[in-house]
């Protein structure tokens, strides 16, 4: 029973600096006291674990850096995108791009129709473009001269910025 109440008031004692850690690591106050109370209590639960003669204040340390690690993880394959569109067009768009919203669905669908009445010679380079095709790129595959690529990606901007002008007000 010595050792349980040894164990929690060493915990206690290392709570101030367990805090400025966690601060550093997400820079956010909130998201820093959260990270303490999941190291405190990932130390209670894993209290039999500890081995007496280890450095005590490195073992909580280390456990508040792998919570750290693993949340960072987990929130990166939450934000990641699997853009199954056969040109990745959502991958080359910002994600609050309101596509997710009735109105940002409806222009999509509006921008598509403009895009899809130019002829080929305008709106292949522009979707290449648009999907992250560098000018040369798009000249070498196309077999066309790099100032004839972007005049055409130009004037196709041009037009659809036009067409599209209700959405811009």
């Amino acid at each position: 029973m010595k050792s349980n109440e040894t164990f929690k008031s060493r915990l206690l004692g290392l709570q101030g600096n367990l805090l400025s850690f966690a601060y550093q690591l997400t820079s956010n106050r909130e998201e820093a006291q959260d990270l303490l109370q999941d190291t405190t209590l990932k130390a209670l639960d894993n209290e039999e674990k500890y081995v007496e003669n280890v450095n005590f204040k490195g073992w909580i340390f280390t456990i508040m850096r792998n919570i750290f690690i693993n949340n960072y993880r987990q929130t990166v394959r939450q934000a990641t995108v699997v853009d199954k569109t056969e040109d990745l067009y959502h991958l080359n768009i910002s994600q609050d791009s309101g596509l997710n919203t009735p109105e940002g669905s409806f222009a999509v669908k509006e921008i598509n129709q403009a895009l899809n009445a130019f002829s080929d010679e305008y709106r292949i380079p522009f979707n290449m473009y648009v999907a992250g095709y560098k000018y040369h790129e798009i000249a070498d595959k196309l077999g066309l001269p790099l100032g004839t690529v972007k005049s055409r990606i130009f004037f196709a901007r041009k037009r659809l910025r036009s067409e599209l002008s209700d959405y811009a007000r």
